[in-house]
């Protein structure tokens, strides 16, 4: 049975959504953009726009589900403060439309796909390019964040989903192995020896 998350990486300034479907062990990117209101001087029009646009797109794909990236902490009060609010908006846009919210800490959406949760959001992109088959193609960092709460949401409620993630890990692994193994074997001059400190 096919099933439609939507992806959510709140943002007071740019909110990355998405939507990806799966069905069985077919993955399909139906949509992954950036909600921007850097624009609107207003923070409550910020807010709104967030909410109506995910509103927008929620009638538009019908989604089973939305998974949403919850925000730990930041250097500036007003900012998370901010960031808090953005969160909200989108997720009452869901909770309004009738879709079941599910949160998701950062460490935790990484790990998921990259095996931890301190990597990089290049790593991240990699991974995901890999797991869904993107064909190199490249989004914006905040829609490629919300791509992977989905896949975050999906590799926690599917069996299929981990496995088809370890599979992926484990070829990503032994290529850096054999690229390592390839490179000493072609320079071993610039190999340096313990004795010369």
């Amino acid at each position: 049975m096919a099933s439609v998350v939507l992806g959510i990486d709140p943002g007071s300034r740019n909110t990355g959504i998405s939507v990806l479907r799966q069905d069985g062990n077919r993955y399909e990117t139906l949509y992954c953009d950036v909600i921007k209101v850097g624009h609107l001087e207003s923070h409550v029009d910020r807010l709104q726009s967030i909410y109506m646009q995910v509103t927008v797109l929620i009638e538009r794909f019908s989604p089973d589900s939305c998974a949403v990236e919850t925000p730990l902490y930041g250097k500036d009060p007003l900012a998370l403060l901010k960031l808090g609010r953005a969160q909200a908006a989108a997720i009452m846009a869901a909770v309004n439309a009738g879709v079941n919210i599910e949160e998701y800490y950062p460490k935790m959406v990484k790990k998921s796909i990259t095996g931890n949760g301190n990597a990089s959001k290049e790593q991240v992109a990699y991974m995901l390019d890999r797991i869904l088959g993107l064909n190199g193609q490249k989004f914006p960092a905040d829609a490629t964040d919300a791509l992977a709460v989905a896949w975050c949401h999906l590799t926690r409620n599917n069996a299929p989903n981990r496995e088809a993630l370890k599979s992926s890990r484990k070829s990503h692994q032994n290529n850096a192995r054999d690229n390592w193994s390839a490179f000493i074997a072609q320079n071993p001059d610039r190999l340096k020896s313990s004795d010369q400190g």
